[in-house]
């Protein structure tokens, strides 16, 4: 079994905000697969949908503790399914240290700010843990927390959905084939190209994730 954890705050206020880029790619993953509407699992503090994908379940988490408290969420989902996290889970998030559009695979590493995913790896007790990071662009300092809770601006939005898209075909891939062969087709190509034109995605200065 694999689980897919999208990080993000639960309800209307927050729907769409740079923070809940993770909720929206399982979104489209559900509406790709055509699941059953989330529901409510109690024992998770999560929305759960899951399905059959190829040979093996697939369960998508929507954590609904707020984004700091996210690991509470997959730590259960953890416990009860006995799942390698290193393997078998794959954390969905935001990064601010991306421009807006870029997605990024790592198999491992620290949570760099990012605030869900470094309570995540607390909770497992590992950093060795998957995760696809989706660019929201850098904002100063002083404003970071408005910032990562504001909605994305009209120029953003194609390049965002195009993410979105993007990272929904890379969670297939790793579904598939397994975080390397993810890494190596999706960390070549470079989000927020329009007009379908894409180019080779550099390092970035930091490999952290922050929010």
């Amino acid at each position: 079994m694999k689980l897919v954890a999208g990080l993000g705050n639960p309800g209307p206020r927050y729907d769409r905000t740079r923070h809940n880029v993770g909720f929206q790619v399982l979104d489209e993953l559900a509406r790709r697969w055509n699941v059953a509407a989330p529901r409510y699992e109690r024992r998770y503090e999560a929305l759960v949908a899951d399905d059959q994908v190829g040979d093996q379940r697939v369960v998508l988490l929507w954590p609904q503790t707020y984004m700091n408290l996210s690991g509470r969420s997959v730590l259960a989902v953890k416990q009860f399914f006995k799942l390698d996290p290193t393997r078998d889970l794959l954390v969905v998030c935001d990064d601010m240290d991306l421009p807006v559009g870029r997605i990024r695979l790592r198999a491992r590493g620290s949570g760099g700010g990012q605030k869900g995913l470094e309570n995540i790896l607390l909770r497992l007790g590992t950093t060795d843990v998957p995760r696809l990071r989706i660019g929201i662009g850098r904002a100063p300092a002083a404003v970071a927390a408005a910032y990562v809770l504001s909605r994305f601006a009209p120029g953003e939005q194609q390049d965002i959905e195009e993410a979105i898209s993007t990272a929904a075909d890379a969670v297939e891939c790793w579904l598939r084939r397994g975080i390397d062969a993810a890494m190596n087709r999706f960390n070549t190509k470079a989000g927020g190209q329009r007009g379908g034109k894409r180019k080779p995605a550099t390092d970035d200065a930091s490999e952290g994730e922050s929010s």
